[in-house]
């Protein structure tokens, strides 16, 4: 009898074990979706942060998260014109591109920057 329990013992490991490794075998399909991931490295990522008008106008906001918005979020773009961090080149780029509202913002930050001078 004790025979008998240690053959069972001793075989139930082992298809515990072989039935983890099965489930843990990764789908064939799955290499080739990540060669693909890899194969497009000209793609940014995605940003870390959900994009919105408050991180847009913010002074604390990366200038590399602010021409990311200028680039690819035409909505956001007027709320860039309003962060005092916006340089020179990044409200050219913004101005040439327009979007919803950036003639507007535009027109308010030039107006009060010709308040200021006076």
């Amino acid at each position: 009898m004790m025979g008998r329990f240690w053959h069972r013992a001793r075989q139930q490991p082992t298809h515990r074990l072989r039935k983890l490794r099965q489930s843990h075998r990764l789908p064939q399909h799955q290499e080739d979706s990540a060669s693909a991931l890899i194969s497009d490295m000209t793609a940014p990522p995605n940003p870390p942060i959900p994009l919105t008008p408050q991180v847009a106008c913010s002074p604390d906001t990366d200038a590399d998260v602010l021409w990311y918005i200028a680039q690819h979020v035409p909505e956001l773009r007027r709320w860039v014109v309003a962060n005092p961090t916006a340089d020179a080149a990044l409200l050219e780029y913004i101005s040439q591109s327009g979007g919803p509202g950036v003639r507007q913002a535009l027109e308010i930050l030039l107006e009060s920057l010709e308040a200021e001078a006076r």
